[in-house]
Order: structure tokens, then C-alpha cells, then sequence
């Protein structure tokens, strides 16, 4: 086990193995298995491009010697960065295949946050594309690489410029080189949502990955006739498994990659390729049941619509039988562990009112109080888990797993939800300080520690405000040193420090002073009062 990375205890992982849960099967068995079952059958179609899962494998083979013959090995850690491409999947299985780790970063990442997944990790590899919608990521590994001149290789799929070219390392395979890789291995870090800072980087196991992908396909009644639909960047854990791609291949479908989620890309997507079942988060699934009022694309096909990543409103929800004429699911979950689906035979007044129950018999839930007793039922709390897929602690987080873990391996969600009658989650709001923008998860803290960087601020709080329609967005309280700052002045100090697009404010306001709790903590809370109460005096005033 990769040094760092906090496991279930024996008799829990005895547990889930007696169960059936775990079946000690690797990411790289996973495929090649697939490949002798299905053969010519198609996988991924990328563009006009057919990749079948026998074409899928042998390339994945070829990439594993290439990145074997570089000297990338076993546990090696590499930072992936690519858009939804072919190669995506090529680099993640060749990696698993020889023991060596992804970890998932997603395209909107800039320095900031590739230079700390480097530097932390210690990562041996960077693979980029050349260029996705209109950013050079070759400028970005320079900056990257003049910050940590010992990032060994950086990989570009396309021109590589400088760099080592991905296609480049497809060489003659030799399998009785792959060094031995086990089902309770690490297979990859993936990126927690954060509240704290900077993303705390998330272990899963092949074991208990692949259990997900199983219950979740199963769940969503996935089959080799399935066409997966990946609108959504795949590095989020809700397109990759919640059943996502890697979901879809495990049951023998088919995935379409779109380049983007407009219904500009994506409707001519699920007519062409005859698309059964693609997810979204909320704000785009408003775009989407405005466009499909209007648009004459033939969406027949689809028979699930996926909404997830953040709280659909259930005024928007009773719109999708009659709009999309399929059926809707909603997905909650975290990238931690724990997922629940609205069941497809659910009655409606489920599918519209509730984020689903947990997937699994053996995910373990508790609702607390702030005191961490157990509240009735019925009553809102904060949500607690465990289980054969949630995971028992970050990668080298010690001091924050004993705050976000309890004693007994219950993973602190900071989600307040309550449960109704039939064990259905309804999400109520969120007790950790994070805001969630459209289903982007961004750390208060993160980008308040940019902002403190500015000279001509004093102090800074980030709070959410509310938004008809990404749900929140993010608003900025300054207290300046002497005369403030244009807030475009910062926002755009925040862009040349490498923050996520994302991440920016949307809003800056300045203040005299924060209001306080009865600690001397920053109230957050009036914060946030303050700024909705505005928003809602101007709207009056507009109208």
C-alpha cells in the first residue's frame, strides 16, 4: 500500500470481500477482459474516430511499455490533465496497468493548482494536450516546470513543442514486464471538492472503485447496448463512475465524448450516435430544457437524464419528462465515497423531491447534530458514512483526517441533509465552508489566501451569495489597507496568480470591518445574509 494512504481495517475489508463487494479484480484485468468479451464492439467515439475495446487494449498495452521504457513505475505518481479525448482513457488504463498512479486534474486547473498536485505528490510525469478550447497547457507546464524545475516529464498529446509527445511512447508490448499490481492497491488520487484550502487528494482502491462502478451500472440498468454521453470534463468523479465512463465500460457500452456540454455540441451528439443516457449538473441541465423547447434535434434515444453534482431545484425537475421525454435520475455523492441515485422505477414525486438513497446495503449513514448525537428522524443534520467504497482518510492529510474522520472511520461530509420515511437523502445545505458554483466546488479559504497576497488588502472573506442559476456564486468581502481596488483590478491579480476561471469571484464588495460571532470568529453567516438582503433590495429596486 502507497505509504500515506489510510486503509479499512482488516476486519471491515473481510467483510466487504465475504460480501461480494470486493472480487480482487484490477483496472487492467477490467479491460482486457472486456476486450476478449466484446472485441470489434465500439468503446469510445471521439469525433468521427471508432475505437473498439481490442483496439482499446492493445493501445493500452503499447502506452504501458512506452511509459515503462521512460522509467515511469509502480506507485510513481503523474498529474493528468486532458479533456475529454481518446488518450484520456489510454493513459489512465496504461497507467493502472503498471501500478503507476493518475491523479485527476481537471482542464480548468491553471498554476496554482497544477504546481502544488506536482510538488506534493512528488509526481514523476505531467500530461497535458497541446491546446483545449483555445488555452496553450504547453505555456502552462513551463510555468509550472520554472516553479519545479525537478518535474521530470511533461507529456503532451498533439505538438509537443518541447516536450515528450504521448504519441511517441506507443511501443511493441511486452506484458511479462508489468510489474505485479493488486486489487487493494492504490489505483488512483483523485480531487476532493475542498473547504480547507487547496484539494486534499482522495485514494481509491482498485477494489473498491470497481465495486462502485458495478453497483452504480447495475443501478442504472447499463448494458452493452448503453451509449454514455460524457458532457461533463471526465476527471470529475461524477462522469468518470456515477455510472460515467469507466461505468459505461464495465457494462460493455458505449462512450460518446463531447468537447463541451452546449446543446450546440451535445444534441447533435444524441441523435447522430443514438445516446441512451448522459448526465449533467443543474445549470446545464437548464440550458438544456430551454434548448430542447426550441431545438428540432431528435433526442428519441435518451432514455435516463442524469442531474447531479450540486441541488436540483424541483420546479426544474418536473420540466424534464415533458421536455426531454426521458427519464430523470438525480445523483448525489461525493468523490470520497458515498453515492445515491433516484432509482429509474422511482415514483415520480421521489425522482423530483429527493437526491436519491445510497447505492450500496452496506453504506453505513448516521445524521448529526452539531454535538455529533444522532438526530430524529426526519430532522435536518449533518451527513456522516462509511462503507466498502467510501474512503477511511486524504492521501498524507493526517492532521485534517482526524478532523474530517471520526474514531469509528465515519467520513464527515459536511452536508446537511435529512432522510425521509423510505431512506431517501433530501440536501439541505452545507456545513463546511465551500461554495458550491454550478457544481465546481471552490474553498473559501483557497482563494481568500490569493486575495490576502494583494497589497491593498487588508483582509478577506469569500462567501457564497445565491443564484437563480448555477445555485451559488462566490462574493468577496475586502477590507482594504487605504484606498480599495477596482474589484476588476483583483479578479484579474487572482487570473495572473493561476486561479481557476472558476474560483474568481464573481463579486467583490469592500467593508469597514467583518461582523462577528460571539467568539470573535468572521461571521460568515451575516455575510452572507448581507449580500443576499442586497441582491434582493436591488432586484425590487429594478423592478
Amino acid at each position: 500500500m502507497l505509504t500515506g494512504c489510510p486503509t479499512w481495517p482488516e476486519e471491515f475489508a473481510e467483510k466487504y470481500r465475504k460480501e461480494g463487494c470486493w472480487r480482487g479484480e484490477t483496472f487492467g484485468e477490467m479491460l482486457r477482459e472486456r476486450a476478449v468479451r466484446h472485441g470489434s464492439r465500439t468503446a469510445v467515439i471521439c469525433g468521427d474516430a471508432h475505437v473498439s475495446y481490442k483496439e482499446l487494449d492493445m493501445r493500452t498495452d503499447r502506452l504501458a511499455a512506452g511509459f515503462l521504457k521512460m522509467g515511469i513505475k509502480k506507485e510513481d505518481r503523474v498529474i493528468v490533465q486532458l479533456p475529454n479525448i481518446t488518450e484520456f482513457f489510454e493513459v489512465c488504463f496504461a497507467l493502472f496497468r503498471i501500478g503507476a498512479l493518475p491523479v485527476f486534474a481537471l482542464p480548468s486547473h491553471r498554476q496554482s493548482e497544477i504546481a502544488y498536485f506536482c510538488e506534493f505528490t512528488e509526481a514523476a510525469a505531467y500530461i497535458i494536450p497541446d491546446t483545449h478550447s483555445g488555452f496553450d497547457y504547453r505555456r502552462l507546464a513551463r510555468q509550472v516546470r520554472s516553479k519545479l524545475p525537478a518535474l521530470g516529464h511533461v507529456i503532451v498529446a498533439g505538438d509537443p513543442e518541447e516536450f515528450q509527445a504521448l504519441s511517441d511512447l506507443y511501443i511493441d508490448a511486452d506484458p511479462g514486464r508489468h510489474p505485479n499490481v493488486k486489487p487493494d492497491d492504490i489505483a488512483f488520487l483523485q480531487l476532493s471538492g475542498g473547504s480547507t484550502g487547496l484539494s486534499k487528494l482522495i485514494p481509491r482502491t482498485h477494489d473498491d472503485y470497481i465495486y462502485s462502478l458495478r453497483v452504480s451500472a447495475d443501478i442504472c440498468r447499463l448494458d452493452h447496448d448503453s451509449v454514455y454521453l460524457a458532457a461533463l470534463p471526465m476527471a470529475h468523479n461524477y462522469p468518470l463512475s456515477s455510472p460515467g465512463v469507466l461505468g459505461t465500460l464495465y457494462a460493455g457500452g458505449r462512450v460518446v465524448l463531447a468537447q463541451g456540454p452546449s446543446p450546440d455540441e451535445t444534441f447533435p451528439l444524441i441523435e447522430k450516435e443514438k445516446v441512451t443516457i448522459a448526465a449533467v449538473v443543474p445549470p446545464l441541465a437548464l440550458i438544456w430544457l430551454e434548448a430542447a423547447s426550441s431545438r428540432c434535434d431528435d433526442l428519441s434515444s435518451l432514455q435516463v437524464f442524469q442531474v447531479g453534482g450540486a441541488k436540483f431545484s424541483a420546479e426544474a425537475a418536473r420540466r424534464v419528462k415533458t421536455l426531454l421525454n426521458c427519464t430523470l435520475q438525480q445523483v448525489y455523492g461525493m468523490a470520497e465515497g458515498l453515492v445515491s441515485y433516484t432509482r429509474l422505477d422511482d415514483p415520480e414525486d421521489i425522482i423530483i423531491n429527493t437526491q436519491g438513497r445510497p447505492m450500496s446495503p452496506l453504506d453505513e449513514i448516521r445524521i448529526v447534530d452539531k454535538s455529533g448525537r444522532e438526530v430524529e428522524p426526519g430532522q435536518t443534520g449533518e451527513l456522516l458514512t462509511r462503507g466498502p467504497y467510501t474512503i477511511r482518510g486524504y492521501y498524507k492529510a493526517e492532521e485534517h483526517n482526524a478532523k474530517a474522520f471520526t474514531p469509528d472511520g465515519f467520513y464527515r461530509t459536511g452536508d446537511l441533509v435529512k432522510v425521509n420515511s423510505s431512506g431517501y437523502l433530501i440536501v439541505e445545505g452545507r456545513a463546511k465552508d465551500q461554495i458550491n458554483r454550478g457544481g465546481e466546488k471552490v474553498a473559501a479559504e483557497e482563494v481568500e489566501n490569493h486575495l490576502l497576497a494583494h497589497p491593498a488588502v487588508h483582509d478577506a472573506a469569500v462567501v457564497s451569495m445565491p443564484d437563480e442559476f448555477l445555485g451559488e456564486r462566490s462574493c468577496a468581502y475586502i477590507i482594504p489597507r487605504d484606498n480599495p481596488p477596482a474589484a476588476a483590478e483583483l479578479q484579474q491579480f487572482l487570473r495572473d496568480r493561476g486561479l481557476a476561471a472558476y474560483k474568481i469571484p464573481d463579486r467583490v464588495e469592500f467593508t469597514d470591518s467583518f461582523p462577528q460571532t460571539g467568539v470573535g470568529k468572521v461571521s460568515k453567516k451575516a455575510l452572507r445574509k448581507a449580500i443576499a438582503e442586497k441582491m434582493s433590495a436591488s432586484l425590487k429596486a429594478k423592478q
